[in-house]
């Protein structure tokens, strides 16, 4: 009986300078791993730099090293996804090619699958270090947050970092939604996963992609994917300004009837409507984005497009 594989999904965009570090570093540590054949396999998220090019040559110097280039950038779930697809592996690590994601855990994580024990290794960051501080407050409600209203299981500091078997893949993959946030997928669909910790590392080379706007974004579309609790807040919001608005024409009735000035406090009227209004269009805003999510699952649009793809051959 062969020896098992094991593939190295690593989604890339504009890492030219970052690609070939990972490949050799990664390679450095082949010999610790001698129970399983392994395959690279590079997700090209649409470059706009030399990194199409740098996976070429790669591929060129070693048959091992596969690539799929997008058409254009279509994000780093989208590469998740599509290297999830193309992987042949009987186990499946998914890494940032920043080499953040350190892979002297490489070893271990393999060491934990073959036991039979788990179905996944996951990693997390115990601390971040170099980040900016809001960033960093930001994330560790966000996790708070998102564990509380949803039904995913995201541990602080979790990283999309972690190696898989052939199983836990496929049912990811069966998870064919159109707006994916992996981080909660990773979560809901379960299975027994041991957990690794690392200190935060810095990127070897290239700039991060990730901007505090961007990083906002994903975290509202995450739950967005896994909870319905916006819109609760959302109808309580209506109910909570109705009973308030309810009050507020008792409280005039009688001040005129009492006072006889049913003119004075516009200013505090006006303030009240603009409240009002604001508390609608807020709920509006968060029952149009499900909308929208509902609108883009039911075009059936295609996840990413290819534009260069070099795989490997089916054994």
């Amino acid at each position: 009986m062969g020896k098992k594989l094991l593939s190295i999904i690593v989604p890339a965009y504009n890492e030219q300078e970052a690609a070939p570090i990972f490949y050799e570093t990664v390679k450095g540590i082949e010999s610790q791993m001698p129970s399983v054949d392994i395959e690279y396999l590079f997700i090209d998220d649409g470059s706009k730099d030399n990194t199409l090019q740098v996976l070429r040559d790669l591929n060129a110097k070693d048959e091992r090293v596969h690539y799929v280039s997008f058409s254009r950038n279509f994000g780093k779930e989208a590469g998740i996804f599509a290297g999830l697809q193309n992987a042949k592996g009987d186990y499946v690590v998914i890494m940032d090619a920043d080499l953040q994601d350190p892979p002297a855990l490489l070893p271990e994580m393999l060491g934990y699958l073959e036991s039979g024990e788990y179905q996944c290794v996951a990693t997390r960051r115990v601390d971040r270090k170099g980040e900016p501080p809001i960033r960093s407050w930001f994330a560790r409600r966000f996790y708070k947050l998102m564990n509380k209203i949803s039904d995913a299981d995201i541990v602080d500091g979790a990283r999309d970092y972690q190696m898989m078997t052939r199983r836990v893949v496929n049912a990811i993959l069966d998870m064919g939604e159109y707006n994916r946030f992996s981080k909660g997928i990773f979560g809901w669909v379960g299975f027994k996963r041991k957990w690794l910790e690392f200190e935060n590392v810095e990127r070897v080379a290239g700039e991060t992609k990730w901007s505090f706007w961007k990083l906002f974004i994903y975290a509202l579309d995450g739950i967005e994917a896994f909870s319905t609790a916006p819109l609760m807040i959302a109808s309580i919001l209506g109910t909570i300004m109705c009973l308030v608005a309810f009050i507020f024409i008792l409280i005039i009735i009688v001040r005129t009837l009492v006072f006889g000035d049913p003119t004075s406090g516009w200013p505090s009227m006006v303030c009240i409507i603009l409240l009002v209004s604001g508390v609608q269009m807020l709920c509006l805003g968060i029952q149009g984005q499900y909308l929208a999510k509902t609108y883009l699952e039911t075009k059936s649009r295609p996840k990413y497009l290819v534009q260069e793809e070099k795989l490997g051959e089916d054994k």
